[in-house]
């Protein structure tokens, strides 16, 4: 976890040992991002998860998106969310096993695109309203519009923990005239980025998507801290930005899977100025991680981040089929 606050084996099982009347066993850490950790357990027959992490609305917004499961979108149920005496933030949910997303080798691509269209399928399909909050899972949040939320995304806020990026941006002569081609790009076109209600879930890479051992199905998608409500097109931006760090996904091609699906074309107007769109989103999305590498002192992320986000301005919107 960041700032070195990780917990040890001993102290997690103490603080299952106070939830659970049954013997703990099988504890194990899963690994987790930057934000939390996670640990694996079982309780007699029941297999579960703890996550450990610094703000207990991040877990209430997992237990939320629990209304959203439906078949190629399985959320894990949330058993338990709180905060432990020494004030860490914690969620208990059940244990689904797989391999994480990105790591789907480029072999099984041919059967991981059907899953991967579908999973994006599936989150367009979750029903919207026209006065959703695009910020749904944040109380008291600003009420943004879904193009006032994508240029906030271009302000480095006070109120934000990754605070103080835009000097070093500024600091640095090729990043700040990269960043400043790109924002300049992303305002050129917001304007086509339509006012949308869609589930989106921000962050389908990184460890939150876990997909069958053969790629065939999606067996559970968590952490929905950076979720909103916006256009789908943004999740389909998300892993084709990312894409050349990961083969499989960059083979299985989930963009080109999501613009034919036809549930997505038979929905009015969601394919509109969509390359136009996806273009914005892939912009958007390095130059806010320009940001979150310089806030974390990545630089070898950053460097490979700027690289890319110069290469999707370069070569502008991608032809898409149909």
């Amino acid at each position: 976890m960041v700032n070195g606050d990780a917990l040890e084996i001993e102290q997690v099982a103490a603080c299952l040992a106070e939830r659970h009347a049954g013997r703990i066993e099988d504890l194990e850490p899963l690994g987790g991002g930057w934000w939390s950790s996670a640990w694996g357990y079982r309780v007699g027959d029941e297999e579960q998860v703890v996550r450990f992490g610094r703000d207990v609305s991040w877990y209430e917004a997992d237990r939320t998106a629990m209304v959203f499961a439906r078949p190629g979108l399985p959320v894990p149920q949330i058993c338990e969310v709180g905060i432990t005496p020494d004030e860490r933030a914690y969620a208990i949910s059940v244990r689904h096993h797989g391999r994480f997303l990105e790591d789907t080798p480029v072999e099984l691509s041919t059967a991981l695109a059907p899953t991967l269209t579908g999973l994006l399928v599936a989150l367009h399909a979750v029903p919207s309203e026209a006065l959703s909050p695009v910020l749904w899972h944040q109380p008291g949040a600003p009420l943004l519009s879904w193009r006032q939320f994508l240029l906030a995304g271009l302000v480095d806020d006070p109120e934000s923990a990754t605070y103080g990026w835009s000097t070093t941006l500024a600091a640095d002569p090729k990043l700040a005239a990269l960043s400043s081609r790109v924002e300049q790009r992303i305002r050129s076109l917001v304007d086509a980025c339509p006012e949308r209600r869609d589930l989106v879930h921000g962050d389908l890479l990184h460890g939150n998507v876990l997909v069958s051992p053969d790629a065939d199905r999606v067996e559970a998608v968590f952490s929905w801290k950076c979720s909103v409500r916006g256009d789908f097109l943004f999740d389909a931006a998300w892993c084709s930005f990312w894409a050349p760090w990961y083969e499989g996904i960059a083979a299985a091609d989930p963009l080109s899977g999501v613009i034919t699906a036809p549930a997505v074309q038979c929905d009015p107007g969601a394919l509109d100025d969509a390359a136009v769109r996806h273009h914005c989103y892939e912009l958007h999305i390095g130059f806010t991680h320009l940001g979150w590498n310089i806030w974390t002192g990545n630089r070898a992320d950053l460097e490979a981040t700027a690289h890319r986000l110069g290469e999707v301005c370069e070569r502008g919107p991608l032809a898409l089929p149909g």
